[in-house]
C-alpha cells in the first residue's frame, strides 16, 4: 500500500463497515497502511455526510498537481475496477488516497516506483448520499 495519509478522514458508516469486511478478507500485511487508517477515521452517519466528501462510488474532478491534467475518478471496490473507464479500487494508492477527502483537498499518494503524486479535488460530480442513496 503506497497511500500517504496525512489528517483525519471521514468516512460513512456503511463505508467503514463494507471496507472493513474487505480488508479482512484480504492477506495478512496486505494493506496495513488502510487498515491502519480505517482505525483512525472519523464515522459518520450516512444520512449526515456532507455532500462534498468523497465516499465509496463518488465520481470526483482531480487536477494533478504536477502536470496540471485533470481527470474524473469514480471510487469503487477492486471487482468494479476499470482504470481506463475512470473507475478506481479503493484499495489502490490513489482510491486509498482520495476516499474520505473533501473538495479542495489534496490527495497525496506514492507510485509502486515510489514517485510522490499529488492531485487537489476541484468537485465532487456525484456522491450517492446526496442523491438519497445510502445504501450503494
Amino acid at each position: 500500500m503506497h497511500a500517504m495519509v496525512h489528517g483525519e478522514r471521514t468516512l460513512t458508516d456503511i463505508d467503514y463497515a463494507r471496507l472493513s469486511k474487505l480488508l479482512s478478507q484480504q492477506r495478512p500485511g496486505h494493506l496495513a497502511d488502510l487498515v491502519d487508517w480505517l482505525d483512525g477515521a472519523e464515522v459518520t452517519s450516512s444520512r449526515a455526510a456532507p455532500s462534498d466528501l468523497v465516499t465509496m462510488n463518488s465520481r470526483v474532478e482531480i487536477v494533478d498537481a504536477h502536470t496540471r491534467h485533470r481527470q474524473v475518478l469514480t471510487i469503487c471496490y477492486p471487482g468494479d475496477a476499470e482504470p481506463a473507464a475512470g473507475l478506481i479500487s479503493v484499495l489502490s494508492p490513489v482510491g486509498s488516497s482520495l476516499l474520505g477527502l473533501r473538495a479542495g483537498d489534496v490527495a497525496r499518494w506514492l507510485t509502486p516506483h515510489g514517485e510522490g503524486c499529488a492531485a487537489q479535488i476541484l468537485a465532487i460530480q456525484y456522491q450517492p448520499e446526496a442523491t438519497g442513496d445510502y445504501t450503494r
